[in-house]
This record gives structure tokens, C-alpha cells and sequence, in this order.
């Protein structure tokens, strides 16, 4: 009766364990059905990627990472289950992103968002030697409060070394006398304060000064655009007038004469050889004499 018993219940044990190895099977079987496997390559570190992080198409999640795996010294390969309901086409682009405050742990994980880039809605295909279609990737966005740390410490590093660079010896000596001398100003722009404000005074009172020689300057100009310009515009004027005349009257009457005096001039030689000759032509004029006996003309 015992042995009955216990046979029963291991019987009903290995029906147990035989129908949910069979409904697991099930499940895996169809899970498996409704996603397809992709691969991503990444140079980018991907630090806090671990198995079962999600897989997101523009912030909805269509899948999960089934394992990280280094290819080599410059390449990781990432294996991709997504959901074949979701639109992964040749424009998809996978980008690991990160959340939250750290890579790891419970203020931050590491996801892959992919994203269309393009207009080419043709499936993936798989390529020679590999065994599933290849997403491409774009650069990591992995930006934490720990990277960003680790990158503020290292900027301080390179502004610390710089500054030693710049800051030698040297430099601070002199930055220390420039700032003695910039001292010993102040303090003698200081002293002499009382000595800056009679100086201000005076300019001050000297301004005022220029006021009415400026007034008399105006005056002086309002002279001579109303008075002295005028007149001396009617002088130039009446100069005009006289050159004018001069051009008109008194050069021909003066070149006339100055012809007159060139053509006496010129008869004198013919005068003087008469007279020359004929001597009485100076007391009886140049009239023909009277002819003599026997003189026939």
C-alpha cells in the first residue's frame, strides 16, 4: 500500500516536471519566434552594457541585449533580440546610451536606442560571413555624473599643468612687482588727492573761460561772412570790371600808338639821309626847287 503510494506521487512528480519542461519549451519556442537577432560592432567603451539591458526605437522598448563580447582590442560585438513587430530597417541606427546618475548600479543603466536616420525602409539583410544582420552604430552617449567627473578631473589636470607651465618663477615675480607698483600708484594717487582736485577745479574754470572767447570767435565769423566777404567779393568784382576795360580800351588805343611810333621810327633813316644830302630841306622843307636857266625838267 506504501509502495503504491510513493509510486503514485513520483509519477506524479515526473508528470509535473515533464509538463512544464514542456510549456517552457512552449514559451522558448515562441518567444523565440516573435524576435530576430541583430549585431551592433562598437569601437566606443561600453562600460555598465551588460545581458538584458533594453533596447529602445525612439524611447519604447522593442528588445533586450543578450550578450556584450570583446572582438578584439578596438571592436566589441553586441548581440541584439529585438522584436520582429518593430520597424529595424537599412536608416536604423543603434546608440548606447546611458540614464540616471552612473553606469552601473541603482542610479543609472546603459540602454541601446536605435533611431531612423534615413528614408531607406529596406530590411536588413545579412552579409557574407555573418550570422545575423548588422545594425549600424553611431557615436556612444554615455554622458554620467562618474564619466563627467573623471572628465572634469581630467581637464583640471591639463589647466593645473598649464598654469605651471605659464606661472614659473619668473612670471610670478614679475606679476608681484607689477602688482607692488600698481600699489605704490594708488597710494600716491591717494596722497595727492587735494592736489587732482585744484587741478579739476582749475580746468573746470578755465572751460568756463573759453566760453566767451568762443562767443567772440562766433562774432568774429559772423563779421566776415556778413561784411568783409561781401566786400571783398565787389572788389574782385569791380577788378574784373577794370581788367575788363584794360582788354577792351586801353591795350588797342596802346598798340595803335606803339604802330605809329614803329612806322616814325622807321622813316627816320630816310629823313636823315635827305638831310644828309640836302641840307636846305631843314630850312625850305622837302618841296622840289625851282629850276634854273637852262635847266629843263
Amino acid at each position: 500500500m506504501k509502495n503504491t503510494i510513493a509510486m503514485k506521487a513520483t509519477f506524479a512528480f515526473v508528470a509535473f516536471l515533464l509538463v512544464l519542461t514542456i510549456a517552457a519549451a512552449l514559451w522558448y519556442f515562441l518567444s523565440g519566434n516573435q524576435y530576430s537577432t541583430y549585431l551592433i560592432y562598437t569601437p566606443d567603451s561600453v562600460s555598465g552594457l551588460i545581458a538584458d539591458a533594453p533596447i529602445e526605437l525612439h524611447g519604447v522598448e522593442v528588445g533586450k541585449v543578450k550578450s556584450v563580447a570583446l572582438v578584439n582590442s578596438r571592436s566589441v560585438r553586441i548581440v541584439l533580440s529585438i522584436d520582429k513587430t518593430a520597424p529595424v530597417t537599412s536608416a536604423s541606427v543603434a546608440t548606447i546610451t546611458s540614464r540616471g546618475l552612473a553606469t552601473r548600479g541603482f542610479t543609472g543603466y546603459v540602454l541601446i536606442a536605435l533611431e531612423d536616420l534615413g528614408d531607406d525602409t529596406r530590411p536588413l539583410t545579412v552579409r557574407p560571413g555573418e550570422p545575423y544582420p548588422i545594425i549600424p552604430t553611431a557615436p556612444s552617449k554615455v554622458v554620467t555624473l562618474d564619466t563627467t567627473i573623471g572628465q572634469v578631473n581630467e581637464n583640471f589636470q591639463e589647466v593645473t599643468e598649464l598654469l605651471k607651465s605659464l606661472l614659473d618663477k619668473r612670471t610670478v615675480a614679475s606679476l608681484k612687482q607689477s602688482a607692488n607698483s600698481l600699489q605704490q600708484v594708488s597710494t600716491a594717487l591717494a596722497a595727492n588727492t587735494s592736489k587732482l582736485n585744484a587741478i579739476v577745479a582749475n580746468t573746470e574754470r578755465a572751460s568756463r573761460r573759453f566760453e566767451p572767447l568762443l562767443q567772440s570767435g562766433n562774432d568774429t565769423v559772423k563779421v566776415l561772412q556778413t561784411q568783409t566777404l561781401p566786400e571783398a567779393h565787389a572788389l574782385l568784382e569791380s577788378s574784373d570790371d577794370a581788367v575788363r576795360a584794360l582788354q577792351t580800351q586801353v591795350l588797342p588805343e596802346a598798340n595803335k600808338a606803339l604802330f605809329n611810333l614803329d612806322n616814325l621810327a622807321g622813316s627816320f633813316p630816310d629823313l636823315a639821309s635827305k638831310i644828309n644830302r640836302d641840307p636846305s630841306i631843314v630850312i625850305r622843307g622837302s618841296a622840289p626847287r625851282a629850276l634854273g636857266p637852262g635847266e629843263g625838267k
